[in-house]
């Protein structure tokens, strides 16, 4: 009874706010719109919007509609795309979510070089979530998030794109500047600076800090650059990706330390929906996200 299409007009309407706008939207003229939408009400038996001055207001039943079409549209959108690139290979808009500012710093370095590749494929990337990845990944919102947290999930597919570790970033002048390595001890006194991001999701507390019962002073920042150029200052420490600390320090004057004797070791995944992995598109990606990101370790060494 309910058709695609009349998920769509609803939707228009409520980005829109008028039946013009929606109409403009959707490429149809105002009175075949109105039109579709009475005899949706008429099939429906129940009103769908009502007029509130110009503009239009969606009853109970429109809302609930619309809740509908904004959870369905976005299947019907990655279905078409994954069977146009089932068909051809080379075709349709892969929908990269990013849940860590590094993962971000890492996707950028490898995105001309794929779209180089696949000239007819679009990137879209997502990475202000109001909803985690997982749940972007599992209600079709996006189609590979890359993440270095793993979840054991029966719908869900992780690739390793590539290992590394994590390591303190410190100010050339700073105290602990030149030591192989250090205990958590050794922040207890410190500033440590990381991205607003809760403690039991940072691996510096899951599997350095918090073991060892150490809590330092603690200051979050939304930008990466700011956060490592305080560090520079020595006006505090941060934690990142060993391959991405090392490129700061050819800019900055800073130095690296390995976070415990053993270091605090992690891997990059790329997770998808099970089966799509094999999709032309997808395959290319994992392919040239897993080369990338052993020669970015081996430039940085």
């Amino acid at each position: 009874m309910i058709e695609r299409t009349h998920l769509k007009i609803i939707q228009a309407l409520a980005e829109h706010g008028s039946l013009t706008a929606a109409a403009n939207a959707l490429y149809v003229t105002q009175p075949a719109l109105t039109h579709q939408v009475r005899y949706l009400e008429q099939k429906l038996e129940v009103r769908l919007w009502e007029r509130q001055g110009r503009k239009l207001r969606l009853t109970q039943a429109g809302q609930l509609l619309l809740k509908t079409a904004r959870q369905v549209l976005p299947v019907f959108e990655q279905a078409e795309n994954t069977m146009q690139a089932l068909a051809d290979g080379k075709q349709g808009v892969l929908k990269i979510g990013v849940e860590c500012h590094p993962c971000y710093e890492w996707l950028k370095a490898i995105l001309t070089d794929y779209l180089i590749a696949m000239p007819k494929m679009d990137v879209d990337i997502v990475h202000k979530f109001q909803f985690s990845g997982l749940e972007g990944l599992l209600n079709h919102h996006i189609d590979c998030l890359v993440t270095p947290d793993k979840v054991t999930h029966k719908d869900l597919f992780y690739a390793p794109l590539f290992e590394y570790e994590m390591v303190l970033l410190v100010a050339s002048t700073h105290s602990l500047s030149g030591l192989d390595y250090i205990e958590a001890e050794a922040l207890e006194s410190e500033l440590l600076m990381t991205f607003p991001v809760p403690h039991e999701r940072l691996d510096i507390y899951t599997q350095f800090l918090l073991p060892a019962n150490v809590k330092p002073q603690h200051k979050t920042m939304e930008s990466l650059d700011i956060m490592v150029q305080m560090a520079s200052l020595n006006r505090g420490v941060t934690v990142l990706p060993d391959w991405l600390a090392k490129q700061y320090c050819q800019e900055i004057p800073a130095s690296i330390v390995r976070l415990g004797q053993h270091g605090v070791m992690k891997t990059l995944f790329a997770a998808m929906r099970v089966g799509e992995q094999t999709v032309p598109y997808m395959a290319t990606f994992l392919e040239m996200g897993q080369k990338k990101g052993a020669l970015g370790i081996k430039q940085t060494k």
